[in-house]
């Protein structure tokens, strides 16, 4: 199953399993310098840029690859939301009609195929600001070290390498963590957040043996925070 299905066919519970999420989005918004007239959020999901934008602004656009989210989000006069993927180039050239105060983008970057080329595309927009959330490689590494994989997403240095090659920007870490009852618990979590990423998939052998092995009562995330 790809990420934008895994994403829709659990959006209607997302909410609810989107703690680490909300965190990003609060850091994300609380990173702007000002309060942005016109936004553009890439990877827009259900709304949690756009219900945190608590101000006046001009123009808002979203853009998603997964329908169920995008169902979800917010749209009103000056709200609008495209469904698309956010690593087609073609979208870009679309987006280049457009002059932007801010590009936003919360727990989303990290899934992109091609981070360099995205970072590119992202380069080429009319605008004055940026502010990305990005997971790193250390999100789930005991889950990871455990299981004996690779994860799916960028290491830290890999986003900020790529990122000075288009950017100047700050940035931040930040680790999180988030406590469970027991491991079906968190395993659940896991599949329902969407935040595996539907990769590096495991046998259900491999999967009861990582439960039943997993050292902890929590998870670990890592995000970086880039901005202007």
């Amino acid at each position: 199953m790809s990420i934008d299905l895994e994403f829709s066919r659990f959006a209607t519970s997302y909410n609810r399993y989107s703690i680490i999420q909300s965190h990003v989005a609060n850091r994300l918004i609380s990173l702007l310098k000002y309060k942005p007239k016109k936004i553009l959020d890439l990877g827009c999901g259900e709304g949690a840029i756009a219900t945190r934008t608590d101000w006046e602004i001009d123009f808002f656009l979203g853009v998603d690859f997964a329908k169920k989210m995008l169902e979800l989000h917010p749209q009103t006069q000056k709200i609008k939301c495209i469904y698309y993927d956010f690593e087609n180039d073609a979208l870009y050239d679309e987006l280049c009609l457009y002059d932007f105060d801010y590009i936003l983008s919360s727990s989303a970057l990290q899934w992109a195929k091609d981070l360099n080329r995205l970072f590119y595309n992202i380069s080429r927009l009319n605008f004055k600001d940026f502010a990305f959330g990005i997971f790193t490689s250390n999100t789930f590494k005991t889950i990871h070290k455990t299981a004996n994989i690779s994860s799916p997403i960028y290491t830290l240095d890999t986003v900020l390498d790529t990122a000075k090659k288009y950017f100047d920007f700050n940035y931040e870490v930040k680790n999180y963590t988030l406590e469970f009852e027991d491991s079906i618990e968190m395993f659940r979590y896991i599949k329902k957040s969407g935040v595996s990423g539907n990769l590096n998939k495991l046998s259900y052998k491999e999967t009861k043996r990582l439960i039943n092995e997993y050292p902890l009562n929590y998870l670990e995330f890592e995000v970086v925070f880039l901005y202007s």
